[in-house]
């Protein structure tokens, strides 16, 4: 892995301690670098600038329980890196097709974890393009595209499940010819927030607006209701007499 430059720094494991919901914002602006050996069996690098997350909190974590999360339910054989020391990713099947990697975060044991939702490809656009088959040099759309969406990033970083579930991106430890590493930058001042994209239910409306983001970058995914969450969210607003109406 490359060396530090700039204003970044590796990222240590007392950066992820603290829950998912006061370390994703954190996370906004930071790299994600990893180093995946090809299939002509060099490794290439690719950088990722995080420019959206989503947190998910672990069983038992604050005074509401996550109907989103992973670990609602404890440990299971699915989610046993969540329950790891802070630092590890994640990296779970979507739809038994997309790779999507999570940053664990929180004291080992607590299963909280971060997506990283979408980014900007800051190095190795080349290789990211041709693991999501598009054909550089690529135009302004294709570029904006590449790593928007949680599919789409684990993808484009060369992350896969099964193999790099639970890889070390604090120590950069080679995982099946991988590595990843976490670099952190000044914290972003100007952050968004909402309701998670896509999610299910009551877990994605506003009772849970962990979705973080960096307004106005192109890079941000859109936003979209979950299987119900819609409807969960009108009948929020109907028992609550003088709530706001839900923006996105």
């Amino acid at each position: 892995m490359s060396g530090s430059d700039g204003a970044l720094r590796r990222a240590a494991r007392a950066d992820l301690s603290g829950s998912a919901v006061e370390v994703a914002p954190r996370l906004l602006g930071a790299e994600l670098r990893t180093v995946v050996d090809g299939q002509d069996g060099g490794a290439v690098e690719v950088r990722l600038r995080i420019t959206e997350v989503e947190a998910y909190h672990g069983q038992g974590t604050g005074e509401l329980a996550d109907p989103g999360s992973h670990a609602r339910m404890g440990r299971t054989d699915r989610n046993a890196t969540m329950w790891g020391e802070p630092g590890h990713l994640y990296v779970y099947l979507s739809h038994g097709i997309h790779s999507c990697v999570n940053v664990v975060c929180g004291p080992e044991g607590q299963g909280d974890g971060v997506l990283l939702r979408a980014g900007e490809v800051v190095f190795g656009e080349d290789a990211a393009a041709r693991r999501r088959g598009a054909t550089p040099p690529l135009g302004a759309t294709a570029r904006r595209d590449l790593a928007r969406g949680p599919g789409r990033l684990g993808q484009a970083v060369g992350l896969r499940h099964p193999l790099h579930d639970g890889i070390d991106a604090i120590t950069g430890e080679e995982l099946h010819g991988a590595r990843a590493g976490l670099w952190l930058g000044a914290p972003v001042e100007d952050v968004a927030s909402g309701p998670r994209v896509g999610v299910a239910g009551i877990a994605g409306t506003d009772a849970f607006p962990w979705r973080f983001w960096i307004p106005g970058d192109r890079t941000v995914s859109p936003f979209r209701w979950g299987r119900g969450a819609a409807e969960a969210a009108a009948r929020a607003a109907r028992d609550t007499p003088g709530a706001p109406a839900m923006l996105n």
